[in-house]
């Protein structure tokens, strides 16, 4: 099956023993190692340009983590082109633009996911100035409070070389998983998104390859490449 889901819901909910999941479950392994070693609780999940499956991967790999008995929010800070409530087929009247411009509450913000202990923070109601609602004091205010409360937070951001939306909020995160389409993504491109991350001092934990595949006839499989060393490319 592809990387690219073909269910609107995620794969890890609706096939949770394909090994397109099992990768999932590498990924999240490997993002415990990273919080055992050093404090990685808000992790931010961007690409170089869009349709690399970055959607697909947070969502999966917060499907999995809070099935192993962790605390999970996901929050879709795409407050452009939003696709978190749509795959969880939840509604996105209230979320994170809402909480930015205090218009609810985080608790109103808040959505059940289908899966125990995986909460939503949709992006909320499209606004006209995303990267400074992003780039504010009172995004940090709201992860601040989601630390309190969560083991692990997912943000799901645009791609880097689309808008400054991801450098803005990788100042914020406490590392990035960036997602490489293994068959269509421009490998130059690609080193100039991550070069862009690590010119405002992002720690890039690891790269997932998207699409790739494995040996003939075999299909496409997602596939994961982790390393939180300073070696980690694209």
């Amino acid at each position: 099956m592809s990387l690219s889901e073909r269910s609107p819901r995620p794969l890890a909910q609706t096939n949770p023993k394909s090994p397109v999941v099992e990768a999932y479950r590498t990924i999240r392994t490997n993002l415990q190692f990273a919080s055992a070693v050093e404090d990685v609780q808000v992790v931010l999940a961007t690409s170089t340009l869009p349709a690399e499956g970055k959607t697909s991967t947070v969502c999966n790999v917060g499907v999995v983590t809070a099935e192993a008995g962790r605390n999970v929010l996901l929050i879709d800070a795409d407050l452009r082109k939003p696709q978190i409530h749509q795959r969880f087929q939840v509604t996105n009247l209230r979320g994170l633009s809402s909480l930015l411009i205090r218009e609810s509450t985080f608790e109103e913000a808040l959505v059940e996911s289908g899966t125990p202990g995986l909460t939503l923070l949709p992006s909320g109601p499209i606004p006209p100035n995303p990267s400074e609602l992003l780039s504010s004091k009172r995004f940090t205010e709201i992860l601040e409070a989601a630390r309190q409360s969560y083991d692990l937070i997912l943000v799901d951001s645009p791609p880097v070389l689309s808008v400054a939306d991801a450098l803005v909020l990788s100042r914020a995160a406490d590392g990035v998983l960036f997602v490489v389409d293994a068959q269509n993504t421009n490998r130059k491109l690609a080193q100039k998104a991550v070069s862009s991350l690590r010119q405002i001092n992002a720690r890039v934990l690891g790269t997932v390859l998207n699409r790739m595949k494995h040996e003939p006839g075999d299909g496409y499989y997602y596939y994961s490449y982790y390393n939180s060393g300073p070696s980690t490319s694209a």
